[in-house]
């Protein structure tokens, strides 16, 4: 329609300029000033009035042809693929063989056999607290002990020989059971004035130095780390108690070392916080390079819901209706260059990473429109770009 209209308008104007032609010569050929300006001034103005007349044409031509012109479009084919979401939460890195050692026996710190950033193992001593005298009472205990039992095990075969009285057997007896327990009781005292490793690990801090005196239970000595058990505790809402169970798939990230763990729920709370109203969890972690601490905070992504052969759209594609219904544009092809939109309403579910899961509306196979599709109406004629 619109070279129509050129096309006669440039006739137009050739018939114009051919008609006056003569006209111009024979003004130009008088050699009258005058009426050639004259004559320039009216051509002039006729150029002025067909430049406007041209001017509404397009304008009306403009119009009427972007009505009509398939609106440019992206598209893609659905297909079905697995769906997960993920509750994000914050973590802490922590380990159950991070201790520190306290005295626990009252005196004098005379020895720390160790140093700092030393590994120990299970049962090694560390540190020894001067016993006070406490050695030599032991070794006169066990001097007793050693009697008590001589006296029980003679009056044991006379008794079983019939020979003597029971009371001094009976005697004999408690006098070895007791002898004994005090002994033990007394090794048992003499036992905490060393300090030993309770696993293997390393000696992170030595906190008290030889020469000072320590208490029981207010003295701290030596802290012992170890790296191997590590694992990430966090906090989950009580919202997802029921989707969340031992061996749940779980994501750790650790962005103060740029490292990332995919693991599972070893261990779920069975107590919720009254104060947020939240549940513990335990998501175990490799160290083998040793990078990762206790106390580390930790971006934890629990997976609380899976979906196989789930419909997923680009969230951003959705739009809401004045009934605050979801829907979206289906492309539907009228030839091999252009099709129409197709508005469709959907049932939605949850979203994740820009993508949400459609539970109705959509199947595979279909052909949604990405790009463009909020400028969209029911029923316009669309082309897919490319």
């Amino acid at each position: 329609m619109k070279k129509s209209i050129l096309f006669l308008i440039t006739l137009i104007t050739l018939a114009s300029c051919g008609g006056d032609n003569k006209s111009v010569d024979a003004v130009i050929g008088s050699n009258n000033m005058e009426a050639v300006k004259a004559k320039r001034t009216e051509l002039n103005k006729q150029q002025r009035e067909l430049k406007a007349d041209i001017d509404k044409l397009n304008e009306y031509i403009d119009q009427n042809e972007k009505k009509e012109r398939p609106a440019l479009i992206t598209a893609e084919v659905i297909k079905d693929s697995v769906f997960k979401h993920y509750v994000e939460v914050q973590g802490n890195v922590e380990t159950d063989q991070n201790v520190v050692l306290n005295a626990e026996y009252s005196g004098v710190l005379t020895n720390v056999y160790v140093k700092e950033g030393q590994r120990v193992s299970k049962g090694q001593r560390l540190a020894k607290i001067d016993d006070g005298g406490m050695s030599s009472q032991v070794a006169q205990q066990e001097a007793q002990l050693a009697l008590a039992k001589t006296t029980f095990e003679r009056q044991e075969k006379l008794w079983n020989q019939k020979i003597g009285s029971e009371i001094q057997f009976l005697q004999a007896k408690t006098n070895y059971e007791a002898a004994k327990n005090a002994t033990q009781q007394m090794r048992s005292q003499l036992g905490k004035t060393i300090v030993t490793a309770p696993f293997s690990g390393v000696v992170d801090e030595i906190i008290s130095d030889p020469g000072q005196v320590v208490v029981p239970g207010q003295t701290p000595i030596i802290r012992l780390v170890n790296l191997s058990d590590m694992y990430v505790k966090a906090s989950i809402p009580e919202t997802y108690l029921k989707n969340i169970k031992k061996g749940t798939q779980v994501k750790v990230n650790l962005a103060s070392i740029n490292e990332e763990f995919t693991g599972t729920v070893r261990q779920v709370s069975n107590y919720i916080n009254p104060n947020n109203r939240s549940f513990d969890i335990q998501v175990e972690i490799p160290n083998k390079d040793g990078l990762v601490k206790p106390n580390l905070i930790a971006t934890v992504k629990v997976n609380d819901y899976s979906a196989e052969n789930a419909i997923t759209v680009p969230e951003n594609i959705l739009q809401e209706n004045a009934e605050g219904e979801t829907i979206a544009y289906l492309y539907k092809p009228v030839n091999d260059s252009t099709g129409i939109a197709k508005r469709i309403i959907l049932e939605t579910g949850l979203s994740y990473e820009n993508h949400t899961e459609v539970k109705s509306g959509l199947k595979k196979g279909d052909t949604i429109i990405k790009e463009g599709a909020k400028t969209l109406r029911d029923g316009q004629k669309v082309t897919i770009k490319n």
